[in-house]
């Protein structure tokens, strides 16, 4: 049902011209593609299909099309982008919409009240006053050329250089470290819209997270549209359990008796991360079209190809070439696999497991579809960093330490992340916004730790506050 004050003809552009046209969210969903772009930021209907090619984010634009993008839009725009935005504009959302497509609203769904404009004309100042470029810089680049050579190195020292299977297993530790690094420094930026000046250039490498066996696509859709918009409730991709799963992290989630245990067998499992994303995950998302609550977006050609093609060349060079080629048995070869998985699925796992599964956040309550605070302000209360100020663990969890940092402003490459964390928490305390921070990795850890003890006792008392 489509209501409008005057007659308007069907194309966009000719649409453009009535902004009275008032539309509901399951007539926006219909334009999901990059051939036909539509989506909704605060409360208002654009069309960007001719924006698609020129947009500096590149692809970013159009993952989440066809939907609500308010929070996506806000998080990885300058205030200024609204201007240009505002060009596209075709109508407004029909004042039903809610009813005819299930969503979650956070409190103000009109700009976050000053909170959040006042903290990005502050950082957005930091970077016009000192002429830097938000996105870029010059030691991320250096960083990832030296993850990218010490990858390449390693994978030659596992499977081929090294004769000895002590030697060999070693270089497997350091080669599931590069891989590691080479997820949260480099990938993590550039599928975000950060690292490098070219969007062409980030597609490429951001892409390379599929040499490591781990779609790019799927990655964006459950990480940048599912957990950045929700993190920690219940629609978040990242926290999804269904009943009978091996873990609890969150108080939704149904208790079962051998939960009690998993502050133990968890840290184990954690290794398996990225083996199970490889083989199982990333094939079951695609023939579900859903990554638990959250609906993908519909691959491109170019993004199938990239599937298809980056998973035959991750078997034929990880699995194939060392199996033809390698001196060592198929014994060893399957340990160096394992080894080298299992180190780079426990870097990923414990730098974003302590970020928000400690009970030193919040779990948002999502009832009646509805939470009871501001995105900005809920993305702060449900994370938690840890040693700020740290040269060592800024670079080598890709800035993962200053994760709040991160979720108000992902399209920020984490090298600048120490110059603009005392801004974003200055402007925190100033409004009374939350904001965690452990003093150091092991103690963020032991938190979490603590947590999966607590969510799977028999007897349930949350250390934190839900809110709801």
């Amino acid at each position: 049902m489509r209501t409008t004050t005057q007659t308007c003809l069907s194309t966009a552009a000719q649409a453009g011209a009535c902004p009275t046209t008032s539309y509901t969210l399951s007539e926006v969903s219909k334009h999901c593609t990059p051939q036909d772009c539509w989506m909704v930021v605060h409360g208002k209907v654009y069309d960007v299909t001719r924006w698609v090619a020129f947009h500096p984010g590149g692809s970013l634009i159009y993952v989440r099309a066809g939907e609500d993008c308010t929070y996506l839009f806000d998080a990885y725009h300058p205030l200024s982008a609204r201007r240009v935005l505002d060009k596209y504009v075709i109508g407004t959302i029909h004042s039903n919409a809610a009813k005819s497509v299930k969503t979650v609203h956070y409190e103000d769904d009109t700009g976050e009240g000053e909170f959040y404009n006042v903290l990005q004309r502050r950082v957005e100042k930091y970077f016009r006053g000192n002429e830097i470029n938000p996105r870029t810089s010059r030691a991320w680049c250096v960083k990832a050329a030296l993850i990218v050579t010490c990858w390449v190195a390693c994978f030659y020292g596992t499977f081929f250089g090294l004769q000895s299977f002590a030697a060999s297993a070693l270089c497997a530790v350091a080669l599931g470290l590069c891989m590691g690094e080479a997820g949260v420094s480099i990938m993590h930026d550039v599928n975000h819209g950060a690292g490098l000046r070219s969007r062409s250039a980030r597609y490429v490498l951001g892409t390379a997270m599929d040499l490591i066996g781990v779609s790019s696509f799927l990655w964006r859709q459950q990480h940048v549209v599912g957990h950045h918009t929700h993190t920690n409730l219940e629609t978040d991709p990242d926290i999804r359990a269904s009943d009978q799963d091996v873990r609890r992290v969150a108080p939704h989630h149904k208790r079962q008796w051998y939960h009690r245990y998993q502050h133990i067998y968890l840290g184990a499992l954690y290794g398996l991360l990225v083996v199970k994303a490889v083989l199982v995950d990333d094939f079951v998302a695609l023939a579900a079209g859903c990554i638990g609550p959250l609906k993908l977006a519909r691959m491109t050609p170019r993004e199938t190809a990239v599937f298809w093609g980056s998973k035959a060349l991750y078997m034929a060079y990880f699995i194939m070439l060392p199996a033809m080629w390698s001196e060592h048995s198929l014994a060893a070869l399957i340990a160096l696999w394992l080894i080298s998985e299992m180190v780079a699925g426990w870097l990923f796992a414990f730098l974003f497991q302590v970020a928000h599964v400690t009970g030193d956040v919040q779990f948002p309550s999502t009832k009646d579809s509805h939470v009871a605070m501001g995105w900005a302000a809920a993305q702060a209360a449900t994370t938690a960093d840890f040693s700020h100020g740290s040269w060592f663990w800024t670079h080598f969890s890709g800035g993962l330490n200053y994760q709040v940092v991160h979720h108000l402003f992902p399209n920020i490459c984490h090298t600048h992340y120490p110059a603009i964390g005392p801004i974003v928490v200055d402007t925190c305390c100033e409004f009374g916004v939350p904001y965690k921070v452990f003093p150091s990795f092991a103690s963020a850890m032991s938190a979490h730790f603590q947590h999966l003890k607590t969510m799977g006792a028999p007897s349930l008392i949350p250390s934190f506050s839900a809110l709801g």
